[in-house]
Order: C-alpha cells, then structure tokens, then sequence
C-alpha cells in the first residue's frame, strides 16, 4: 500500500474525520486531504505525531520501503516487536527485547547469543549451528559493529585470545588469570576516574563496543578487577560493588 492509502485506513478504522486528524497532528484539513490524494506525504514531524497517534512504524506510515532488522539481535522487525522510546516513539532500529523505553537490555554480547540460541535452536537447526551463526552475525550489527570487519566468529574469537594473552602478561598483583572476554557496551563500564590533581576522567566511549570481564581479587575483600579493551588499548581498574570508588591500575596502549 502507499502512503495514501495508510493514512486514509488508519484515520478511517479510527473513527476520525479530516478535521479531527488535522487537529490531532497540528495541520490543516487540507495538509490531510492532500496527503490522502497523494499529492503530498507528511513531513518528518508529522510522520513521528502519526505514528504515536496509529501505534505503527513510520516505516509503515512510507508503505514499507526498509527491511528493518533488530540492530542488536538481528531478529526481523514488525510494528509488534518493534521497541519504542520513553515517550512512546517508536525505535525501528531494535526490537523490544533489546531496548525498552530508553534502555538497552543487553550489554553483554555472550549473554545475549546464550539467550538467542535457546529460542532459535531446533532439530533442524542444532545449538552449535545457532551460536555459530550469532557469532557471525552479531558482529555485523551497528550495536556491536566495533569489531565487524575481524572476519567472523573465527577472526572475533582469535583477536580474544590475543587479548587475553597479553593481559594476563601484565602480572597485575592480587588479579587471577583471566580466562574470557565478553562484548560489553561502553556506557555499561565506562566508570569515572580520579586523577592525582582532582580532576576525574572517563576512558571509554559510552556508545561503543568493547571487550572486558569483571573478576575478584585473589587477596579477599570487597574490591574487583575490571578489565575493558579493544584493538587500541587495555584498561585494568579495581572498584567496589556497583562500580563504586574505582582506581585506575593500568591504561596501556597496545
């Protein structure tokens, strides 16, 4: 269907004249009519005031030109799993499941594959074959497209390695060995440090893609290492519960 078309059934099944419309989305009766006869199509603020008056995807409203897919997940979306903002807005870039009025719900890339593999695993299409494919495709995905072009799941899990390697070579006193690494969101571990002069830093961007762990110290106590990387640099810090009262131990470029 066009966009003509669209309006036309959205106004028409909601009960609302022309008039009515207009006054809902602050345009003209003839702004309406004009959209009805095809003459025009809405502007980008009027597409945004119909999709939370009809409660569909400004995709839908344009007649479906995109195929949107989750860019977390990857999971197809429809007006009924597509997520929404706070204000009740819709979000055509995630589906529900992912991010909920305003909030990502996953910040851990291993996490969510553990949690898409048990919806997507079948007789035909066995676990291993799932978390292959998400190991392949989340990496593609703008939510984690830090590390898209390292050549797949293989190339993902050898740059791992390497990491993992090289931080565990930094024999930081009381951190036991490490033994894996998750994609975590920057916004997720991007802690405040402060500097000797007071002032107080944060090294991480919040809406990147890094690869980290969080383990306890081997002396007891109620601190943790937390461990936040990518190709450039490795950053090991030690804080309290919830991230409280962090130290920076090592900023090391690579």
């Amino acid at each position: 269907m066009e966009t003509k078309d669209i309006i036309l059934k959205l106004r028409t099944e909601k009960g609302f004249s022309q008039e009515e419309l207009a006054e809902k989305v602050f345009v003209t009766r003839q702004a309406v009519s004009r959209w009805e006869n095809g003459e025009t199509i809405p502007n980008t603020e009027a597409l945004k005031l119909l999709s939370k008056l009809f409660d569909v995807s400004i995709n839908t409203l344009l007649g479906s030109p995109r195929e949107l897919i989750c860019q977390c997940c990857g999971m197809p979306l429809e007006d009924r799993n597509i997520s929404k903002e706070a204000d009740g807005l819709f979000n055509e870039d995630y589906c529900k499941w992912c991010y909920a009025e305003g909030e990502y719900m996953y910040h851990d890339m291993d996490e969510l594959i553990d949690v898409c593999v048990k919806n997507m695993a079948s007789e035909q299409f066995p676990a291993e074959q799932a978390r292959e494919y998400m190991r392949d495709k989340l990496p593609t995905l703008d939510y984690w497209k830090k590390y898209r072009y390292l050549g797949g799941a293989e190339g993902f899990n050898e740059f791992k390695q390497q990491l993992i390697r090289e931080i565990n070579d930094l024999h930081i006193e009381g951190m036991p060995r490490l033994e894996s690494l998750n994609a975590l969101v920057g916004g997720y571990i991007n802690l405040e440090y402060r500097l000797p002069d007071g002032k107080t830093v944060k090294f991480l961007d919040d809406n990147a893609t890094y690869l980290g762990n969080q383990l306890e110290c081997e002396f007891g106590g109620d601190r943790c290492f937390g461990i936040a990387a990518n190709m450039d640099f490795i950053l090991v810090s030690s804080y309290e519960e919830n991230g409280k009262n962090p130290e920076l131990i090592i900023y090391k470029k690579r």
